[in-house]
């Protein structure tokens, strides 16, 4: 199949730092090029690929030139695939609603995949106006607030079997890795790490708006030794600082659509421990691949609990449910079903 995939210009695909979206991306394309499709990639133009890159922006937004209005970008970015469109049997798009009144007048199949939060006010009254745009989940959970969309499939992230080595080892401390917002619980992972006796090593960005929160109600806990904030890490970096955690610390307070770092520390046979939200109870098997837990007390039980899990098995249970190619192929089977719709009977 002739493939286009819809990238954000947040950041590059795969992303330099932080990025989750434009990570499962990057995976998804390389993916669908090995499986022998043509797949054109419009991104940002410091992005790499197997497939073939459209530059739609010089450089991702957030680590390119200051004050650059990203609606600017965007508004290229769906010039950029109206005008190409017609040379592709199916548009994929991970750029949410902004390119649905372009897509739906080409003529061209298409499927969007939302990768956000989609209980926020307005958005049911978008849907209805599309009521024949084909929509992926990333998890059941994600969907709720949006019963009404044409939803085709739930497909769960994966990455690369072979990207992290696992360590079977018990690791040495706890590890929280993420955006430092509240809604990811950071907070509560302090809290856990103090009453285990644990230390907890962060590897997260501080974004703009958060910076007051991080002064404020982060900073002055973080001593350098017992509560020590690495920053953001790159994808060489993170194999070595999951892979050397007794677990991942996950207590977040908001429906996170997937987490995918959960998915990342099984890769390195890291257990999770992460609170009951969102899309936690379709990626934890609790017992299994960690705890699900319902408060930071639950949580410092959990960590004591820690010994009962077998990190073998965590990796097991990732290359079974969560490996890249498992995505694409779901990817693909759903494809070949959006388009054979488009046709119509035969």
């Amino acid at each position: 199949m002739r493939i286009a995939q819809l990238a954000p210009l947040a950041e590059s695909v795969p992303p330099k730092l932080y990025g989750g979206t434009e990570r499962v991306i990057a995976w998804l394309v390389d993916e669908l090029v090995e499986l022998g499709h043509d797949v054109t990639l419009f991104a940002s133009g410091d992005s790499n690929t197997k497939g073939k890159l459209h530059p739609v922006w010089p450089r991702a937004l957030r680590l390119g030139r200051r004050g650059v209005d990203p609606n600017a970008a965007c508004a290229l970015l769906i010039e950029a695939i109206a005008e190409h469109a017609a040379g592709f049997d199916l548009v994929h798009s991970h750029v949410d609603w902004l390119p649905l009144p372009v897509l739906s007048r080409t003529g061209v199949p298409y499927l969007t995949t939302m990768h956000g939060r989609l209980d926020l006010p307005g958005l049911a009254e978008v849907v209805g106006a599309f009521p024949n745009a084909a929509f992926a989940s990333i998890s059941d959970n994600q969907r709720q607030p949006l019963p009404d969309a044409n939803w085709i499939a739930t497909i769960p992230h994966g990455l690369p079997k072979d990207l992290f080595r696992p360590s079977y080892e018990g690791g040495s401390y706890l590890a929280f890795l993420g955006r430092l917002t509240a809604e990811k619980g950071p907070e509560d992972a302090m809290r856990i790490a103090r009453a285990t006796g644990m230390p907890l090593r962060i590897a997260a960005k501080i974004p703009r708006a958060e910076t007051t929160y991080f002064k404020k109600k982060l900073e002055p806990d973080m001593d350098g030794e017992r509560i020590q904030l690495v920053g953001e890490v790159d994808e060489s970096r993170k194999q070595p600082f999951l892979a050397g955690a007794a677990a991942l610390l996950f207590p977040i307070n908001w429906p996170e659509p997937f987490g995918l770092v959960m998915i990342e520390a099984m890769a390195c046979g890291t257990p999770v421990i992460a609170y009951r939200s969102g899309s936690v109870p379709e990626v934890v098997e609790d017992g299994v691949t960690g705890f699900i837990v319902d408060n930071a007390e639950e949580a410092v039980r959990a960590v004591n609990d820690l010994r009962r899990l077998d990190r073998r098995v965590v990796r097991t249970r990732f290359e079974e449910r969560f490996t890249s190619i498992r995505m694409a192929k779901d990817y693909e089977s759903r494809y070949r079903e959006v388009v054979a719709r488009a046709r119509g009977p035969s």
